[in-house]
């Protein structure tokens, strides 16, 4: 399985509705994309406020294997909600860091 790891630095003008309505638009790729397990959405609450480095938002999604990750990342509906996403983070696709990993089944 791939766990496909995405966190976030919102421009501080974008609204709570704004980041659940690009949230939802990404949740919605699940029944879209053959090979999405799982989608989800969290907030950053750590406390080390110095280490997070403007990441206050995260989401990721679990893919069965490489095959369907890379069928998503090629998929125009992801690309086209993607774009909308790097209009709303600092500095475009520089608020934008993306770490893939292997996990056990």
């Amino acid at each position: 399985m791939i766990r496909h790891f995405v966190m976030l630095r919102f421009r501080a003008d974008v609204s709570d509705d704004t980041k659940l309505a690009l949230f939802d638009a990404l949740d919605g790729l699940r029944g879209h994309i053959e090979g999405v397990l799982d989608f989800r959405a969290v907030a950053n609450v750590s406390v080390e406020t110095d280490l997070i480095r403007g990441n206050h938002d995260a989401f990721w999604f679990d893919f069965t294997d490489t095959a369907a990750r890379d069928a998503y990342l090629i998929d125009p509906e992801h690309q086209a909600v993607g774009g909308r996403l790097v209009e709303h983070t600092v500095d475009g696709i520089e608020g934008v860091t993306v770490f893939d990993m292997e996990l056990p089944d």
